[in-house]
């Protein structure tokens, strides 16, 4: 890719409390030219508590497959894109695979920030061995 390619941020958000928002976070929302998020609604709230207008697009596990070709295209002509999911780290159970591994397979530039993750969330507070360990998914709401 060249110079002039966009860079695909991952954004980690809070898993519940809007503070946990990480000041890194909030300088990436601020520079990029798009969100794209799981839910705009949802999303839309954090971004507002924040004072932060930027275009969104809706980027979910019903249309992911066939909209990230056009994320992908956004990124090559220049754009700065993140990918937020409602809550924690995108890609943990949350849509962003497909777009990923599309931007890894055009060059693109992909950049994950740290920040809130359920699954190591609840793994510090378990009291099981931390040093190794396995996640192979959130319980579902109905067990």
């Amino acid at each position: 890719m060249t110079d002039l390619t966009g860079i695909l941020y991952i954004v980690a958000t809070p898993i519940g409390n809007l503070q946990d928002i990480t000041q890194r976070a909030l300088e990436t929302f601020a520079q990029v030219d798009l969100i794209a998020a799981e839910d705009t609604r949802h999303s839309g709230l954090l971004l507002s508590h924040y004072g932060i207008k930027k275009p969104f697009f809706a980027l979910h596990d019903h249309n992911e497959q066939e909209k990230a070709h056009i994320l992908v295209e956004k990124l090559k002509q220049g754009s700065n894109i993140a990918l937020i999911s409602d809550a924690g780290t995108p890609l943990i159970s949350d849509p962003g695979f497909h777009l990923v591994r599309q931007c890894r397979e055009a060059g693109i530039r992909v950049v994950p920030l740290p920040g809130a993750c359920a699954a190591i969330t609840a793994l510090c507070a378990s009291g099981i061995a931390s040093d190794r360990f396995c996640f192979e998914g959130f319980f579902t709401r109905e067990k």
